[in-house]
């Protein structure tokens, strides 16, 4: 069985350092043991929910610590099987609407769970409605990151078109791809200079260069950064502090990489302030 080369379409300048050094090099290792047996990306989808599913029981009894332990061990490897879809789905041509639909709706259902299981591991209205707020902040946090990830790996390989998924008529899908564009409105007018610049590839460079600070900065509200602050607060005694950490710090943690990221695209939209060379744009 050999390891497969990392996927260069990721940026590891943005990466978690957990996915750069133990996610996805496991993800790697099991990729060619699935493709040989024909294992589709969607049911290693599915298995990884069956995972987070475990993960969610065990953390039902949180105070037992190896039984924290090993909620933290099964969430982890609910993300390695959510780095792996993606590589077979990549490596076998698989890739689908519904496949990428059930990859989100994997990723939400595990942390609902896990949300869910604690809430009742405490038992009180004042739990239950820190648990549902947490949820909502962690449902706009995650499509927000996520969709500023790919528009940062679009834009730095100069792409200043939007490629929008194929039409469906699954309602599912759809509300999946408006929540998933909801800033592209928002974000359009670098990618109109982008196109219209004569030199695309070095203002996409500059780009890159400049807009890693915010993506670095976002990169804390990934899945992963998630996975490790439950089993801390469950290892600190208490799960509420994962909740305060989700609607405090997280949400001021997306406001400020918005921001930034967005100051970003204004100052290379703004003709001759920082780069002179953009006068010569096509009107």
């Amino acid at each position: 069985m050999t390891l497969t080369a990392p996927d260069m379409s990721r940026d590891r300048r943005i990466e978690d350092p957990t996915n750069l050094w133990i996610i996805h090099p496991a993800a790697r290792r099991l990729l060619p043991w699935f493709v040989e047996r024909g294992i589709s990306a969607n049911a290693v989808s599915l298995a990884g929910l069956a995972l987070g599913t475990s993960a969610a029981l065990a953390y039902t009894q949180w105070k037992i610590w190896f039984l924290a332990f090993a909620g933290l061990l099964l969430s982890v490897g609910w993300l390695v099987a959510d780095g792996l879809d993606g590589m077979i789905a990549r490596a076998t041509g698989t890739a689908s609407p519904l496949g990428r639909v059930l990859d989100g709706l994997c990723d939400h259902g595990v942390f609902f769970l896990i949300y869910v299981s604690l809430a009742f591991s405490i038992g009180t209205l004042e739990g239950w409605a820190l648990a549902v707020a947490a949820g909502i902040a962690h449902m706009v946090q995650s499509n927000m990151y996520e969709s500023e990830r790919a528009r940062f790996h679009r834009r730095r390989n100069a792409v200043a078109t939007i490629v929008r998924p194929a039409p469906s008529r699954n309602p599912l899908v759809q509300l999946y791809d408006y929540s998933w564009g909801m800033l592209d409105r928002v974000a359009a007018r670098f990618d109109q200079a982008l196109g219209r610049h004569p030199a695309p590839s070095e203002l996409a460079a500059r780009y890159a260069t400049l807009a890693v600070r915010p993506m670095r900065l976002m990169s804390l509200l990934s899945a992963n950064v998630r996975v490790y602050a439950i089993f801390l607060a469950c290892l600190f005694g208490n799960p509420r502090l994962f909740w305060w950490f989700e609607l405090i710090p997280l949400n001021i943690i997306l406001i400020l990489g918005l921001f930034q990221h967005r100051t970003v695209e204004n100052c290379l939209t703004v003709p001759g302030k920082y780069f002179p060379e953009i006068k010569g744009s096509k009107k």
